[in-house]
């Protein structure tokens, strides 16, 4: 502990420096924060010049990132909201990964990489970024619109599906021999595995519905009649830690979904909104560790060493899972105002994928290249956000000209 306490702070106080001042510098420049604490943990990580900090530390902190982060979506996770949409946002969600996945497989193929390589790019980028959608809605004033709750219940879907994919990757990994030590599985052992794995979630799952649901809400409830505000925010985060450990030592399932359900059986409890608010400070710090320490993985010279790569998985981000949204709201009857906002909202990639991508380089589904690449096209894609919200009201225009045109013919 000696040698590891310097190693430690220092990873803290420089990632956290960092972070400020490449979150700072991106407000400035009208970015999202989250390109500026990616870039900042570049500028820390081994591939760059000058201070490297502790890569293994910032790992483990990214951990506790993870976990807290999936605790905030939980508690925000609103079944009522999700029902509402279910009609648009679960075909769409669903569609819209499977579309994403075929077109990984594709681009897997192209490079070279096996068929499970690509699948795995294929979910990495699927999925948006939770914090840039909703800042990027909040920010038109469109949270509460129909299009709003839409692409926020499509996120959710895609979040679900995610979780479950974390599940099920360390079976994958097995079934694709990546695994030292493992021996190869058969179809019917690689059925029997999922099986076991998707039997260990829906036990954690039923406990979490049946226990969680009341345990949890009453033992806040009693912390917070204590009348202690630091007593009530040490609660929720032994909950929301205590009970992702729990989930991966005792149900050999992720912390992310442990975490997750953590936060989901509370979202609908009297205590949600102030556990919300008093965790948020602390969620939000090592949200930032996490966003750092991916950064720190991040080698520079792959935009210099893999260009076309890196176009081709910007371009399945932006224009494929775009144009596909926009494709499947049409399909769902909806308007194409509400298509639009949805297919902008999704064209990015980020805390997700990157959870994705970490959890697949660990487990050694995806090759060393596959994370730079996830992690260059989410940089890109977000920077890129903006002004994909912006060319909202000039479509709409020429389309309602187009209208206007076709009615007067």
């Amino acid at each position: 502990m000696e040698g590891h306490g310097p190693d430690l702070i220092a990873t803290i106080a420089i990632g956290l420096g960092a972070a400020f001042v490449g979150g700072f510098l991106a407000r400035l420049v009208k970015l999202p924060s989250i390109v500026g604490y990616l870039l900042a943990g570049v500028a820390v990580g081994p591939f760059t010049p000058g201070f490297v900090a502790d890569q293994g530390v910032a790992l483990e902190l990214a951990e506790i990132g993870v976990a807290l982060l999936m605790f905030g979506v939980g508690l925000h996770f609103s079944v009522r909201d999700l029902l509402r949409v279910r009609q648009v946002a679960v075909p769409g969600a669903l569609g819209q990964i499977a579309i994403s996945a075929a077109l990984g497989v594709g681009l897997g193929v192209a490079f070279g990489w096996d068929l499970v390589s690509g699948l795995v790019l294929g979910l990495a980028v699927s999925v948006a970024s939770t914090v840039v959608l909703l800042r990027a809605l909040r920010q038109r004033d469109e949270l509460d619109t129909d299009a709003g709750r839409i692409a926020t219940g499509w996120l959710i879907v895609e979040d679900v599906f995610t979780v479950i994919a974390l599940v099920l990757l360390p079976i994958l990994a097995v079934a694709a021999g990546t695994v030292d030590g493992a021996e190869p599985l058969s179809a019917g052992g690689i059925m029997l595995e999922i099986g076991s794995a998707l039997g260990k979630a829906a036990i954690l799952t039923a406990i979490m519905l049946i226990v969680g649901a009341r345990a949890l809400p009453w033992l806040l409830t009693h912390v917070q009649g204590q009348g202690s505000r630091e007593l009530f925010t040490l609660a929720v985060v032994a909950v929301a830690l205590g009970v992702a450990y729990a989930a991966a030592e005792i149900f050999d399932v992720s912390l992310a979904l442990g975490a997750f359900l953590a936060g989901a059986v509370l979202s609908e409890s009297h205590v949600s909104e102030r556990a919300a608010h008093d965790v948020l400070p602390l969620t939000d710090v090592f949200s930032v560790l996490f966003f750092v320490s991916v950064g720190m993985l991040l080698d520079p010279g792959i935009l210099r060493d893999e260009p076309l790569a890196i176009a081709a998985v910007v371009g399945v981000v932006i224009v494929g899972k775009a144009l596909a949204a926009l494709l499947l709201v049409a399909a769902l009857k909806r308007p194409l105002s509400t298509g639009l906002v949805v297919a902008a909202g999704l064209a990015q990639i980020g805390e997700f994928s990157f959870i994705v991508a970490t959890t697949s380089l660990t487990l050694d589904l995806m090759p060393a290249k596959g994370f730079q690449l996830v992690v260059a096209a989410a940089i890109i894609s977000i920077t890129l956000n903006p002004a994909l919200f912006a060319t909202i009201r000039p479509v709409e225009g020429w389309a309602a000209r187009k209208r206007e045109a076709a009615g007067v013919q």
